[in-house]
């Protein structure tokens, strides 16, 4: 039977990286993806482009092809997102390769929206892919 004898340093290594190692709990991936919605539409609420920016995902920045763009599609095309007035999360959907959080939003006009967050993670990061918005009661 073989055995195997670490110094303090080495066995201290192996408990970092068992620990880095480790699947991220439900609560931390939920933590992470409302964290980059509310993230962006913070920037939204602040007109910082560049910021809401870093927060979609590469497919989104290269369907859009500049800030610019981007944040003008944004602006005109999901007034709720940009203009979000309140912001509940609802439930995530857990997916391969990628995860739906669904979000009831108040928007302009005291109008309610459910949106739909499609999220992919890029270099351990979690970004958004695109966002489906439908007009919802004002209760559930």
């Amino acid at each position: 039977m073989k055995s195997l004898t670490l110094t303090t340093s080495a066995f201290a290594v192996v408990i970092a990286l068992a620990i880095l190692a480790r699947p991220a709990t439900s609560d931390e991936i939920d933590e992470a993806i409302q964290d980059v919605i509310l993230s962006q539409i913070e920037a939204f609420a602040n007109d910082d482009k560049d910021a809401a920016w870093t927060f979609a995902s590469e497919g989104i920045k290269r369907q859009s092809g500049s800030v610019d763009t981007f944040y003008n599609m944004v602006r005109l095309s999901y007034r709720p997102v940009y203009q979000a007035t309140s912001i509940e999360f609802m439930e995530r959907v857990p997916h391969t390769g990628f995860q739906i959080q669904i979000v009831r939003l108040g928007g302009p006009e005291g109008k309610h929206w459910r949106a739909v967050y499609r999220m992919v993670k890029s270099d351990e990061q979690w970004r958004i892919s695109g966002v489906l918005l439908k007009e919802a009661p004002r209760s559930i």
